[in-house]
Order: structure tokens, then C-alpha cells, then sequence
């Protein structure tokens, strides 16, 4: 195995570990609230949560298509990707390990929905200078930006060769 695939094999097992806390742990905290008068400040919605209470959330209020859509690109693809490439990485005398290479890279550009949804999010944070809305990222952020940011690296770094 060459430096640059075990690199990138070391790199894909540190995204993995980063992947499951950043789908688990919560990641964002949003908070709306208004100023009464004789009342002060009062809260109308408040709701910290992780990727995977999202989707469970958006399930059971209806919104099924996007649940589903965040569950299959952010879960899904995700796992699938690794554990294609950890195929395609550790058993070199596998007939179809190319093929199941150039299929990973191709499925590759779907992992950018990751960077989507992270970039949903940091959108979602710009509200935070709107009076009344308050939002905070929490380490389930942090720990799915740097999945998507290793996952990346590491299907960059592979070299494949046709056997």
C-alpha cells in the first residue's frame, strides 16, 4: 500500500469517528423570543438538537421528503462511501476493487450534500442578528464539519490503480 493510501486510509477511519458524534451530539440551539411589554423577555420556541433528532423531528411532524433527504445523504451515503472505500483500500485481490473505486468517486460528489447541510446551518446562524433569535452551534457541528472536511481529504488522497 502506498503512503498516500495509508494516509488516506488513516484519514477515513478519523472522519468515521468524527461522523457518528456529528450526527449524534446536538448541534444547534435555537431560541426565539420577544420583549412583552410588562412582561420582559419572553421565550416562544426553543429547541436544541443533533442531525439525527432533526430527522426524527421532521419524520413525525410530516415532513417526511426532507427527512428523508437529510437521513440519505447525511447517514447513508456517508457510511456507504466509507465502507466502500475500506473495501477498495484493504483488499487488494478484489477482482472489482477499481470499479467499486470509481463508483465511490462518482457517488463522491453526493457527499457534498454534507457540506450542504453544514452550510444550511451557518446560513441558519446568520438570523442570529435578527432581535428575538438567538442561535449557538454546539460540538456536533463541529464534529460533522470536520467528517465532511477528512472524508474529503481522504477520497482525495487514494491512488487506484486498474488492475
Amino acid at each position: 500500500m502506498s503512503n498516500r493510501n495509508i494516509i488516506a486510509l488513516v484519514l477515513l477511519f478519523i472522519s468515521i469517528f468524527l461522523l457518528v458524534p456529528g450526527l449524534t451530539k446536538p448541534m444547534l440551539s435555537i431560541k426565539i423570543g420577544l420583549t412583552l411589554p410588562l412582561m420582559g423577555e419572553t421565550t416562544i420556541y426553543e429547541r436544541v438538537q443533533s442531525i439525527v433528532q432533526s430527522v426524527e423531528f421532521l419524520w413525525e411532524n410530516n415532513n417526511r421528503f426532507v427527512a428523508f433527504l437529510i437521513l440519505f445523504f447525511s447517514i447513508i451515503v456517508p457510511f456507504a462511501k466509507a465502507t466502500m472505500l475500506l473495501i477498495a483500500l484493504m483488499f487488494k485481490k478484489l477482482k472489482k476493487r477499481y470499479e467499486l473505486f470509481r463508483f465511490v468517486h462518482a457517488i463522491g460528489k453526493w457527499s457534498m450534500a454534507d457540506v450542504f447541510v453544514v452550510g444550511v446551518f451557518i446560513a441558519f446562524l446568520s438570523t442570529k442578528s435578527t432581535e428575538g433569535i438567538q442561535a449557538e452551534l454546539y460540538e456536533g457541528f463541529y464534529y460533522f464539519t470536520g467528517y465532511c472536511i477528512l472524508s474529503l481529504l481522504s477520497a482525495q488522497l487514494i491512488q487506484m490503480e486498474r488492475a
